[in-house]
């Protein structure tokens, strides 16, 4: 059997540094906001080329987080419209409705099935305050055009970048040097859930920036709305980067980009082997803008697609079969339309890749795709 995803394979070369790592976490006794977390946010900050980055418990809390500290600096407040695709994992619209904002659906391109900049400006109101971009299954949304919507419009942009670590955001756009300046504003959201590229040994998140008051206000709320122990500033909460989990994190960070290099190399086998009309494959521009968290494919008879492959020894996953506005949990939106967002979600299927997947392997998988 080829598993979809084999996070004891993949942990398996850290296990001696990652045990040392705890015996060095029990030898010091301190279990909360320690040297570890404090490490991996100036690293990882320094990976992702900002200034800040604050460490929280998962990825939907760094979401929410983000969107409580920009209504706790008065650039939000309850009741804000925010862009958010209409393709993505149901947590990034949970952080927009956990906030009090409101959640403005906005259909995807079906070629990249990231969020349509061109679909945008539309939807946008007197209410319209904040974009959030997802980069779903690794490859970062057309940014330059939506920048340039956003600093047109005065909109905050907020990226979900939970499945995107080291994805680059690369432009041809005449306008590059002033991008790349704006860009310098971005403010994104990850998750370290263990199956990430970047993933830890249990839930973990963080927020990255360069608004040094935004990451100061972040770093209160996760911890009570406290900087100093029994001084509560603000009406915060606990989401806090486990120590333990920062500290394996700082093992598997300085491997991160050769774990994206692999899937790319993986994907670009894919993408040149499998020929089948049955099947449609990702697109990819070939920059440095996808890490492949995932290998999602589409077909017409997706089921019987993901039978035949698991007869075939290779175990699949659907990521995603059901739309958010479709979900019991969005009653209010079930009678909502979105045709490019429910053909996706009826079509997809992800393959296996990750970086110690065996060239023989990704052989057996593209042969019984083109058998199909």
């Amino acid at each position: 059997m080829i598993k979809f995803l084999d996070l004891h394979k993949i942990n398996k070369p850290f296990e001696a540094k990652f045990q040392l790592k705890f015996q060095q976490f029990l030898d010091k006794g301190w279990y909360i906001l320690g040297n570890e977390v404090q490490q991996f946010e100036i690293d990882f900050a320094k990976y992702c080329g900002s200034k800040y980055c604050v460490g929280v418990g998962n990825g939907l809390d760094a979401l929410v987080l983000i969107f409580k500290a920009y209504i706790e600096l008065g650039h939000l407040q309850k009741g804000d419209e925010v862009i958010v695709p209409a393709n993505t994992y149901i947590a990034s619209i949970l952080a927009v409705l956990q906030t009090d904002l409101v959640p403005v659906l906005v259909e995807p391109k079906l070629e990249t099935y990231n969020i349509n900049p061109d679909l945008i400006e539309e939807k946008i109101t007197s209410k319209t305050k904040a974009i959030l971009p997802v980069h779903l299954y690794g490859q970062l949304c057309e940014m330059d055009k939506i920048m340039e919507i956003a600093y047109k419009h005065n909109l905050l942009i907020v990226e979900d970048a939970a499945q995107a670590h080291g994805a680059l955001f690369s432009t041809h756009n005449s306008k590059h040097h002033e991008l790349s300046v704006r860009a310098q504003s971005r403010t994104q959201a990850f998750s370290f859930y263990p199956g990430k590229n970047l993933g830890c040994l249990g839930d973990g998140g963080a927020v990255v920036t360069n608004d040094l008051q935004l990451a100061e206000t972040i770093k209160k709320l996760r911890n009570y709305g406290s900087e100093k122990k029994y001084y509560n500033e603000l009406q915060g909460v606990n989401s806090r980067l486990d120590e333990l989990q920062a500290a394996f994190l700082n093992v598997k960070l300085p491997l991160l980009g050769e774990e994206n290099q692999k899937r790319r190399i993986i994907a670009k086998r894919f993408l040149s082997e499998i020929a089948n009309n049955k099947i449609v494959l990702p697109f990819w521009d070939g920059t440095d803008n996808h890490v492949f968290h995932l290998f999602v494919i589409r077909t017409e008879n997706r089921d019987e697609l993901q039978s035949y492959l698991s007869s075939k020894g290779i175990e699949t996953m659907i990521h995603y079969p059901i739309p958010p506005h479709k979900q019991q949990a969005m009653k209010d939106w079930n009678h909502l339309s979105f045709p490019i967002t429910e053909k996706i979600h009826n079509e997809v299927l992800s393959i296996p890749i990750y970086g110690c997947l065996e060239e023989n392997e990704v052989t057996i998988i593209v042969k019984a795709l083109n058998d199909y």
